[in-house]
């Protein structure tokens, strides 16, 4: 594990150091008994800092996203250490993950305030006006880090199935001595502190004296425990295929859903989840802020629209999972209704949402013209970086941003990590796992079937899909529903994993070629790429720089 010596500092001593180890007595920019007396400009932001360890996925490969690593996309560019994950060189030595030292420094810093930053009383601003509210907001500042501090362990166990759980700050020869603790336990303390914390924080902080977003609240803290206990229930972590986490897990989704019910929390529109002001959303339960930017934009642009130089492709293997909305089919089903010399024509209204393709237009909004992704268009090969796949990325860019030169503007963007219509679909899969595969169940408690939770995402009012009929093959269509409702939110990676799928899914990846033949006709046909996919994949390899420090922690099987 990583042992990084620094015991506390402030946030500008953060950006400037960088992480770097460093020994307390080198702090000299604060003392340690200033920063436990001080509100803003120390305890407050011991627990920002706590808060900056939380992920998102705005390219994290170099401009590539975790989804083109998987079968959602394939990223344009050669160079991205994103293609390490399938193209044979990944490895302890080549890890190409950045979670194990950053959910541990996120974990070390949790701890060193709640061993020496949980109980001060600050009698020194006791007088000050704004006193009362400051101790408000500071009451809830040991639960939302103990929140976090369980949050940085499921990405951890998500990642590596047994890890080191570690609920004290540790010295550097205590961290190199640590041993793996076994998944579920891990999960299951997740679920504990989830149940801990949870009446010690608000439903939303807009009532309250801190009119704040992006805080931990108690729709996140149920979020946590049921994504938690649903991965503890599947199949890549229940090896002794334990029905009764399922349950757990049906139990904790229907907590949440309820919850939200009670709370005012629901599912608006899909196109209210995506822009500047998608925080706003009520559906979005938790969600990262990142500062006003166009990075993202010129990394997913189309190549041949000013500024735009591609990146993240979405693959014809996640178009052909949008259904056909009069029919409810996909593309190849008998009866689907499609239209081979119009491919798109009436397409779940998701798949506009998510994917550019050829004639979009409007794309971005400074852009007069249709974008081409035929071979020879103004948006295809053989232009250097353009789509392999035939499609861009339009999920999470904003279309109001404008890259040229001298118009540029930025915008905010908030990666979702938790939003409501990911627990309807966890809920359904609970449920209907825990039930032997029944997709009508009731009874008095779960008055809400599985098929009525995904059918109940499909029915948002710009999606309206048809509800999935109760004769259908109950497990594709939810697989299907999730790839579609959650593409690009860095959900499919890790489903594919914990339902260990990857040797159906992630050896050949569907792309589109799409040519003019010489009446000017385009054709349309579909590539089928190879990757490499290893059972043992499923979970990462532990750092061998870790593993040199700590002989202790003994590597996933197939890495060593």
């Amino acid at each position: 594990m990583k042992t990084n010596k620094l015991i506390i500092y402030s946030l500008l001593l953060y950006v400037l150091s960088a992480c770097a180890d460093l020994e307390y007595n080198e702090v000299t920019i604060k003392t340690k008994d200033y920063v436990l007396s001080s509100r803003a400009g120390g305890v407050e932001q011991l627990v920002t800092n706590v808060y900056s360890y939380l992920d998102y996925d705005f390219g994290d490969y170099g401009g590539a996203m975790l989804a083109s690593a998987c079968d959602e996309a394939e990223y344009a560019w050669s160079t991205s250490s994103v293609k390490t994950f399938y193209n044979g060189s990944w490895s302890a030595i080549n890890d190409n993950s950045s979670t194990w030292e950053n959910s541990y420094s996120g974990i070390r810093a949790a701890n060193f305030f709640l061993e020496n930053a949980a109980n001060l009383t600050f009698d020194d601003f006791k007088y000050n006006l704004d006193y009362n509210s400051w101790m408000k907001k500071y009451s809830y500042f040991p639960y939302e880090v103990r929140f976090l501090r369980a949050y940085y362990h499921f990405n951890l166990a998500r990642e590596y199935g047994d890890v080191p759980l570690i609920t004290k700050t540790l010295s550097a020869d205590e961290a190199d001595k640590v041993t793996r603790t076994s998944v579920q336990e891990v999960y299951k303390f997740i679920a504990d502190e989830c149940d801990a914390i949870l009446n010690d924080l608000p439903v939303n902080y807009a009532n309250n004296e801190i009119k704040e977003t992006g805080r931990i609240n108690k729709p996140a803290v149920l979020a946590l425990k049921a994504r938690a206990l649903l991965y503890a229930a599947s199949p890549l972590f229940n090896t002794a295929n334990n029905n009764s986490l399922y349950e757990a897990a049906a139990r904790a989704n229907k907590a949440l859903i309820d919850s939200c019910t009670k709370w005012g929390i629901t599912m608006g529109t899909y196109a209210s989840l995506w822009g500047d002001e998608n925080f706003k959303t009520k559906e979005i339960l938790l969600g990262r802020r990142v500062a006003a930017s166009n990075a993202f934009e010129i990394n997913n642009f189309p190549v041949g629209v000013e500024g735009g130089k591609s990146g993240n492709c979405p693959t014809q293997t996640l178009v052909d999972a949008y259904e056909l909305k009069a029919t409810g089919k996909v593309w190849n089903e008998a009866g689907s209704g499609f239209d081979a010399a119009n491919p798109y024509a009436g397409l779940d209204p998701r798949f506009g949402f998510t994917v550019v393709r050829n004639g979009d237009t409007g794309w971005p909004t400074y852009n007069t013209n249709a974008i081409e992704t035929f071979v020879g268009g103004r948006n295809g090969a053989p232009l250097t970086g353009a789509t392999t796949t035939g499609y861009y990325l339009k999920k999470y860019c904003d279309k109001t941003v404008d890259l040229r030169p001298n118009s540029s503007n930025t915008k905010r963007h908030t990666w979702i990590i938790f939003r409501l219509a990911e627990f309807y679909l966890n809920y359904a899969e609970a449920l209907y796992y825990w039930k032997n595969k029944t997709n009508t169940y009731t009874d008095a408690e779960f008055t809400m079937s599985p098929l009525e939770a995904v059918n109940k995402v499909r029915s948002r009012s710009d999606v309206a899909m048809p509800a999935i009929p109760v004769v259908d093959n109950f497990d594709t269509r939810l697989r299907r529903e999730r790839m579609v409702e959650l593409a690009f939110e860095n959900h499919r990676f890790w489903d594919v994993r914990r339902w260990k799928i990857g040797a159906q899914t992630q050896n050949n990846i569907s792309l589109l070629t799409i040519t003019k033949n010489s009446t000017d006709q385009l054709v349309y046909k579909r590539v089928v790429k190879a990757r490499i996919w290893d059972e043992k994949m499923n979970l990462f390899p532990i750092p061998d720089a870790e593993r040199r420090k700590n002989p202790n922690l003994i590597q996933n099987s197939g890495w060593n």
